[in-house]
């Protein structure tokens, strides 16, 4: 249930990340899909631009936050809803890399870095025919 869930969500997402819409709807859609399911957000983490470097602004949470910063036709985001079976907080391990739910509940991140357009989101990180 956690990783239909968790794609879900990205599905979601995408479908927002539209010319003319907000971040926020993109956030929304996610987190309508998490509490559906009644599961807990990862909140430190989340989607972010990508351009000239891997990860730029604009950040985008997981969840409503009110930004109102206007999705533009050209612009590439990486949507990455992480979403867990507990609660929402995590914490990064000793080795500085992994990343584990407080509660140690199972947790799934689905991710697709998508180009909006005046039209159907563009999916960047699948394979063309």
């Amino acid at each position: 249930m956690l990783m239909k869930a968790t794609e879900e969500a990205l599905m979601a997402g995408i479908s927002k990340m539209r010319a003319g819409n907000v971040l926020d709807d993109i956030s929304g859609a996610i987190e309508d899909v998490a509490n559906s399911y009644k599961l807990g957000i990862v909140r430190q983490y989340g989607g972010h631009g990508v351009g000239h470097s891997m990860h730029e602004d604009p950040f985008l949470f997981n969840y409503r936050v009110g930004d109102q910063t206007l999705i533009k036709s050209g612009m590439v985001i990486a949507i990455e809803p992480m979403l867990n079976l507990g609660g929402d907080e995590v914490f990064v391990e000793d080795d500085k890399w992994g990343v584990v739910t407080k509660d140690r509940k199972p947790s799934a991140h689905f991710e697709h870095t998508v180009l909006a357009t005046d039209g159907a989101p563009i999916l960047m990180t699948t394979l063309m025919e």
